[in-house]
């Protein structure tokens, strides 16, 4: 049996240089069309612009905007591939200055990644909703990390969407941060919470702060920790911490100008 593909349908050059390579890095099998030529069958999906889709005969016509993050595009692909139809779409959330997510639909999981923000969650959560039509988001929110998950929690009240907190014991697992971001998302995705509204008040301790500064050391590779105001402003959703970092920069050292020549006192006639 074939496998199931993506047909790139577009005569727009730079959304196709773009999808393609993207395509390609992700080892998606793709087929490259012109709008009028024939789908193959086992075309799961078409990618095209928003003004040329009206002139594609699919089932599953997917317009791209020029510009714009790609997260929910990717998911609504892996989904088309996966034949994910059925079951519930859940956003899980790692709650962290980057906040680790994971999406599934069902027992797929469809997406992954770093938001770069704990209000980016909000973003996230409505571009999953705007691209799959009619189906509503359950968002997951980790409960570590408790500066960044009251963070998360407050920029999600008012969104219409179900909002649970999920007990992490047991979903973080060992590894290096980002692949850990990932797969404790896709944990606390599958771990039933309990519902939350309203919101919270967001506290800062020393302890926050002081891990915060130990995060920056593990996202600099070990060169530099950001001082405790800075970490405060992190944690307060002032400054990001790549923000953060970038500041602490160490600039290059110049070389010290030679010193001048000391210049002898000449001596007053006795």
């Amino acid at each position: 049996m074939r496998p199931r593909s993506v047909a790139l349908v577009t005569r727009d050059p730079a959304l196709y240089a773009e999808l393609a390579a993207v395509l390609r890095e992700r080892r998606i099998p793709a087929v490259s069309l012109v709008p009028g030529e024939r789908i193959p069958d086992r075309a799961a999906a078409v990618l095209t612009t928003p003004e040329e889709a009206p002139q594609i005969h699919h089932p599953n016509v997917v317009p791209v905007p020029p510009e714009g993050d790609r997260t929910a595009l990717w998911a609504v692909v892996q989904a088309s591939l996966s034949a994910a139809g059925a079951g519930e779409l859940i956003l899980g959330i790692d709650p962290g200055p980057r906040p680790g997510f994971a999406v599934l639909l069902g027992d797929a999981r469809i997406a992954e990644g770093n938001v770069e923000t704990p209000e980016e969650v909000v973003r996230l959560g409505h571009q999953l909703q705007r691209a799959f039509a009619g189906r509503s988001v359950r968002i997951r929110v980790g409960s570590g990390d408790r500066p960044s998950r009251d963070r998360i929690l407050n920029a999600l009240h008012g969104a219409h969407q179900r909002i649970e907190l999920v007990n992490e014991a047991g979903t973080t697992p060992r590894g290096r941060r980002r692949p850990r971001d990932a797969m404790a998302a896709a944990a606390i995705a599958r771990t039933e919470g309990r519902p939350v509204s309203g919101r919270i008040p967001v506290s800062i301790t020393p302890g926050d702060i002081a891990n915060l500064q130990r995060l920056s050391r593990e996202h600099s590779g070990g060169q530099l920790t950001i001082s405790r105001s800075a970490a405060d402003r992190v944690l307060r959703g002032e400054l990001t911490i790549s923000e953060a970092i970038a500041g602490r920069r160490p600039a290059r050292e110049e070389p010290a100008p030679a010193p001048a020549p000391r210049r002898q006192r000449s001596r007053e006639p006795s």
